[in-house]
């Protein structure tokens, strides 16, 4: 696998509303323990659409493992112009922060949001670049976006062999249970 598409919820969704949050680093842990393995069998280019939650912190792992694997490149595919147009402030100024230090930046429909078809043009452009997915869902928490990724890579799986990798809520709370018990000793 040379290309990978990283997603999953979108931090609203995991009702995390601050950079500071104590899930964060865990789901970060997760998605890098994923990562790695796929890395040293040959992964070259991590792709994210670029939303706010996971899509991001898959971009700043990338960015630290750039210091062990400086051939890893990550990218970041919007859907449309000026997507964080209406976020906060400070969300706002960490996305730009993200955006200057992955190695690209790119954007489908160069106009503002006009409609779901931008959103369903770039998810069709990055099941096209990619060889897999890996996605922070969990079903069992109930549906939210990225349900639909999760749909295509399964379509996209039986009619190609397209690679589908998930991190689910049990895997990030197995990582948060074993650091906890690692400060105990």
């Amino acid at each position: 696998m040379k290309n990978l598409l990283v997603s999953g919820y979108r931090a609203h969704e995991l009702n995390i509303f601050s950079q500071k949050h104590e899930g964060i680093p865990y789901i970060k842990k997760a998605i890098t323990s994923r990562l790695i393995p796929l890395i040293e069998d040959g992964l070259e280019w991590v792709i994210t659409p670029g939303q706010y939650g996971v899509d991001l912190w898959a971009c700043e792992v990338v960015i630290a493992l750039k210091q062990q694997y400086p051939d890893l490149k990550c990218s970041i595919m919007m859907a449309y112009q000026n997507m964080e147009e209406k976020w906060k402030e400070d969300k706002k100024e960490y996305f730009q922060q993200i955006c200057a230090e992955v190695d690209y930046v790119g954007v489908v429909s160069r106009q503002p949001y006009q409609g779901i078809w931008q959103l369903k043009a770039r998810d069709e452009l990055l099941f096209r670049k990619t060889d897999g997915l890996l996605l922070v869902y969990d079903e069992d928490a109930g549906e939210g976006s990225p349900r639909f990724m999760k749909e295509l890579a399964l379509k996209k799986q039986q009619a190609e062999g397209y690679q589908y990798i998930s991190i689910s809520s049990e895997d990030i709370q197995s990582i948060a249970d074993e650091e906890r018990l690692f400060m105990d000793l």
